[in-house]
């Protein structure tokens, strides 16, 4: 049992993330945070919602480049054969198990296997795996449009969060660790879906609409409030509940799955090159043994 217990917590790190591909991870998490904060971040005067269409239609434009430039950067850092072909595997998956549940009180099926994927694989393959599948999933389902820029790189935090878990909790713990982080991100990712196109869908006049006159905590206050009477309740509970059921029931198998397939690709084996010069004495002797 002991020899077993190190294979089965140990992280394979499907997807190395170096120090510049993180210095750049990080500069395009804070500028898609940006880019989901910008009714917050508009100037506080009336005539800059003239204006505020403006805004998301150049994140929209913008928010593809960052990602591209992520993956871009994950792929200099080493995506092997292996990693690109475990990486499509899980998209697909992913992208089959969406239409399953989107729709239908907020059920998604699609962040369990993003979390246990991030969980075993790290940070860097989740983040990818998290862009790439609601990718993947929206070309499925008909689902492009401005929307889905935003919804990549949410999911990619979703799985980028799940591989920086604390690594020491295992069995049931691990399992209850991730249900919670599930929980959590889901809430998360409605606040930051609804976040970006919360002006557009109150329109100027309601008491749950954008206020330009008043400052940052005021409208914060009311975004919070339009949060918990449109999706909190409904939505971000449902697939909150999706989420943490579906770790409870599914994860010690597909953990287990899932790290039998990291120690037969072997991500972390290191890859060595014998001389031939210096193989060539055991080749004789062996094959003199041989013929004795």
């Amino acid at each position: 049992m002991t020899d077993q217990q190190p294979s089965t917590t140990r992280r394979a790190t499907a997807l190395r993330v170096g120090p510049r591909a993180a210095a750049v991870l990080a500069l395009a998490s804070l500028i898609g945070l940006a880019m989901f904060c910008w009714p917050l971040l508009s100037p506080p005067e009336p005539q800059a919602m003239a204006h505020a269409g403006h805004a998301p239609l150049l994140f929209v434009l913008l928010l593809p480049v960052v990602l591209a430039v992520v993956l871009a950067e994950f792929s200099e850092g080493g995506i092997d054969p292996k990693t690109l072909a475990l990486l499509g595997v899980l998209a697909a998956v992913n992208a089959a198990l969406r239409p399953l549940g989107a729709g239908t009180a907020g059920i998604e099926t699609v962040f369990f296997v993003l979390i246990l994927a991030g969980r075993v694989f790290g940070p860097g393959f989740g983040f990818a795996l998290g862009a790439v599948s609601l990718f993947a999933s929206a070309l499925l389902t008909a689902g492009v449009g401005p929307w889905l820029p935003f919804q990549m790189i949410a999911a990619g935090w979703v799985g980028l969060g799940a591989g920086l878990l604390p690594r020491r909790p295992t069995g049931r713990a691990e399992i209850a660790l991730l249900a919670g982080y599930g929980m959590l991100a889901a809430y998360a990712f409605g606040l930051l879906m609804n976040l970006w196109f919360w002006p557009y869908a109150t329109g100027p006049d309601t008491q749950l609409s954008i206020d330009p006159e008043a400052g940052v905590p005021e409208n914060l206050h009311t975004f919070v409030l339009y949060t918990l009477a449109t999706s909190t309740f409904g939505w971000d509970t449902g697939r909150a509940l999706t989420n943490a059921v579906a770790v409870v029931v599914l994860g010690p198998a597909v953990l287990t799955t899932l790290r039998r397939a990291a120690r037969r690709a072997a991500f972390d084996a290191p890859v060595t090159f014998t001389p031939a010069s210096a193989s060539a004495p055991h080749r004789a002797h062996h094959e003199g043994a041989l013929s004795r």
